[in-house]
């Protein structure tokens, strides 16, 4: 009798590299992701508290209020973004022009709040033109995180392209959040000023600009390899997210990462301001978390070829969360260990941008082989909201936790003694959240087990495991 093994895999088919052109345009993208991730989140309730004399309770409310918009509005122009792919750009690109064009304006407008106004008349002006800045960036972000499972049916060639994503991300992050908070205080003390905020708000809208139009133009024209199926509505979407387990899982880890950034994105200048009362440390803070991610991003993409994606990510997960646990130890660490704390927390922050979304794309491939329907859209809809919703958390919960913690919220001309109460909530903000976040997302992370054979084996039109999808 002949002993019988699993069976083999099938040979994967050689698939066309995508050209250099697509790959590093695609990238160029996250000049705008990255920017707006960052700006937004590290600055505008400092603005609203500090600049503006917003309370912290409302300003963290303002915070939150338009991103969570973004929760409904993402999913769809998701689902639009899969009806109408058939433009002279290519498909999704129209909307993609849509949000270059409108984002950058809305930004600068959002923080050039007019002379004088301060208080709720200044909350309600922010509040609205967050929530069109929200809007516009919505109309970019979703159909451009839909490329790359449309770009390529190769699982490795996606990785490939996210390395690039997340390279230009990187870079963006480190520039906006090193060169926006000195254009803030260009015009005043390195508190930041309103004319300062003014003028940052100017130059990063123009980088924006500069993002977004570059990936539309560099991809512009590129086929898609798979066809795009709307669902509906957003009960359908809903289903169809959960029918996808690798999917769900993967998404319930990001939002709760996402969020955990988030606190450590809103508490930055507070930290350096009245923690390390160096408010100017703001950019060498930055520094010390993103130089170290542009050095580990190749270090990550070599963990996970090697051990798989998902234990690459859950090992980012923990030198994340160990940077987070020094930055919770803030207020009794010498000032030259919480940079070491920050910058470890750097390493693990390279593997938790890209792996994901790496993953993100093998989980919606997974999805057109196994029901027959291509629904970037949806998945990617749903998967920026997501996103959108942990980093709106961060703020608004770091806003409460100011307010819980007695606060005192000023003018740009005046610096006020915050209560030990206050220092205290800044800390916990800053890194003991953060660090509780991180733990939560572990065990959700740890249950996706969607791997590259399982892949190859639906895209040979294999049956799929059963505990992949249950």
């Amino acid at each position: 009798m002949t002993p019988t093994g699993p069976p083999a895999l099938p040979a994967r088919p050689a698939l066309p590299a995508l050209p250099a052109r697509v790959r590093v345009g695609y990238g160029l993208g996250s000049f705008a992701t990255g920017t707006f991730g960052t700006v937004p989140g590290l600055l505008l309730l400092y603005y609203l508290t500090d600049v503006l004399g917003v309370g912290a309770g409302l300003a963290g409310l303002l915070v939150f209020l338009p991103k969570a918009w973004d929760v409904l509005l993402n999913p769809w122009i998701g689902s639009l973004s899969d009806r109408s792919t058939r433009s002279r750009l290519g498909p999704r690109r129209s909307w993609m022009l849509l949000g270059a064009i409108t984002l950058p304006l809305c930004f600068a407008a959002m923080f050039a709040a007019p002379g004088g106004l301060e208080g709720g008349p200044a909350a309600a002006y922010v509040a609205v033109l967050f929530l069109l800045t929200a809007s516009a960036y919505a109309c970019f972000q979703v159909p451009y995180v839909a490329l790359p499972a449309e770009l390529t049916a190769d699982p490795d060639e996606r990785a490939r392209v996210m390395s690039w994503r997340v390279a230009f991300l990187a870079v963006a992050i480190l520039l906006s959040g090193a060169v926006a908070p000195l254009l803030a205080g260009a015009s005043g003390d390195d508190r930041g000023s309103a004319g300062g905020y003014r003028l940052m708000g100017a130059v990063v809208g123009a980088l924006l600009a500069a993002g977004m139009l570059a990936a539309v133009a560099a991809t512009a024209g590129t086929g898609s390899v798979i066809r795009t199926t709307a669902e509906p509505g957003l009960r359908a979407q809903l289903r169809a997210a959960r029918s996808n387990a690798p999917f769900a899982r993967l998404l319930g880890a990001f939002v709760v990462q996402a969020a955990a950034t988030g606190l450590m994105l809103a508490g930055t200048q507070y930290f350096a301001t009245y923690i390390l009362d160096r408010p100017g440390a703001t950019t060498l803070l930055f520094a010390c978390l993103i130089v170290p991610s542009l050095l580990a991003m190749p270090l990550w993409l070599a963990v996970g070829r090697r051990t798989g994606k998902r234990n690459a990510a859950i090992g980012a997960s923990l030198c994340f969360l160990l940077g987070a646990v020094g930055a919770a130890a803030g207020r009794e660490l010498p000032t030259s260990l919480i940079y070491v704390a920050v910058a470890l927390g750097g390493v693990g922050y390279a593997g938790m941008q890209m792996l994901p979304m790496a993953m993100l794309g093998d989980a919606i491939a997974a999805d057109a082989y196994r029901s027959g329907k291509r629904r970037a859209g949806v998945f990617t809809g749903l998967w920026t909201a997501g996103e959108t919703l942990g980093l709106a958390l961060g703020p608004g919960l770091f806003g409460l936790v100011l307010a819980l913690g007695g606060f005192v919220s000023s003018d740009a001309d005046h610096r006020v003694a915050q209560p030990d109460s206050a220092l205290t909530a800044i800390v916990v903000g800053f890194g003991v959240l953060p660090a509780a976040l991180l733990l939560l997302s572990l065990p959700l992370l740890s249950r996706y087990r969607l791997t590259e054979a399982e892949l190859t084996r639906l895209r040979a039109g294999s049956t799929p495991h059963d505990e992949e999808y249950a």
